[in-house]
């Protein structure tokens, strides 16, 4: 796969580092999906997108099934997804994604992730503005101009698409993610899926340096302590 979608793809700090986090995360994010949108995987392409991704990142399958089954018998609570922004160590954005069934405990905790670093939360919309919510996902199976069209077809508004070694990459917007599967796999129902993946990507990079990464890593060790917190986002220059 392309060095600019690997790179686009970095803007991404895991916070899935503990397996207990790792289960948490998706196990949340698989009940919400269920609840939402039916508990049958076949139908429900969000739920199995998140399934296919768990599986993945090898969460167990008891833990999958039994998320699926509270949202399916009504069990359990509703979580709340809430975006926060802020800055970081030499002015960089960073953008955490939560799934909350409290939310003044949520806030407490995120805002104690940048005070503890010296730094601050903004206001919606003080980072954002300087990232943009994308789709990206790579497919194997069929040719960038069969991906092309059959997406124009469907109404899908491609950034960016292009064709390495029989994989097409395509760049889209980020609330387009499980429809883009959808037309791609009606239209070739074997169709491989090899990544998925929307998020927020930085129009700009910052380097850093030796003193302010050392916060920057400080302020993630922090948020991996946070059991709400789902994704973070920054916009640190990779090597």
């Amino acid at each position: 796969m392309g060095r600019k979608f690997e790179v686009r793809k970095a803007s991404m700090a895991k916070t899935m580092l503990k397996k207990s986090r790792l289960y948490s995360r998706y196990g949340k994010e698989i009940y919400m999906a269920a609840k939402q949108g039916g508990a049958n995987v076949d139908s429900n392409l969000a739920l199995k997108h998140l399934v296919d991704k768990a599986k993945k990142e090898q969460v167990p399958n008891d833990v999958i099934k039994r998320n699926i089954q509270k949202a399916e018998k009504g069990l359990g609570e509703d979580f709340t997804p809430i975006r926060y922004e802020g800055f970081g160590p030499g002015g960089i954005g960073i953008i955490v994604d939560t799934l909350t069934d409290n939310v003044n405990r949520t806030v407490s905790e995120v805002r104690n992730c940048f005070t503890k670093i010296g730094k601050q939360m903004g206001v919606s919309g003080s980072v954002t503005h300087s990232f943009a919510h994308l789709s990206h996902i790579t497919v194997k199976g069929m040719d960038e101009e069969e991906v092309f069209e059959t997406l124009l077809m469907g109404d899908i508004d491609i950034l960016e698409i292009s064709e390495e070694d029989g994989f097409v990459e395509i760049e889209a917007d980020g609330f387009d993610l499980d429809k883009i599967q959808a037309i791609l796999i009606e239209a070739k129902e074997d169709i491989e899926i090899i990544d998925a993946e929307n998020g927020w990507y930085p129009h700009n990079f910052i380097e850093l340096s030796n003193e302010e990464q050392a916060l920057f890593d400080k302020f993630m060790g922090l948020a991996n302590d946070v059991e709400d917190i789902q994704e973070v986002y920054h916009n640190i220059k990779q090597d």
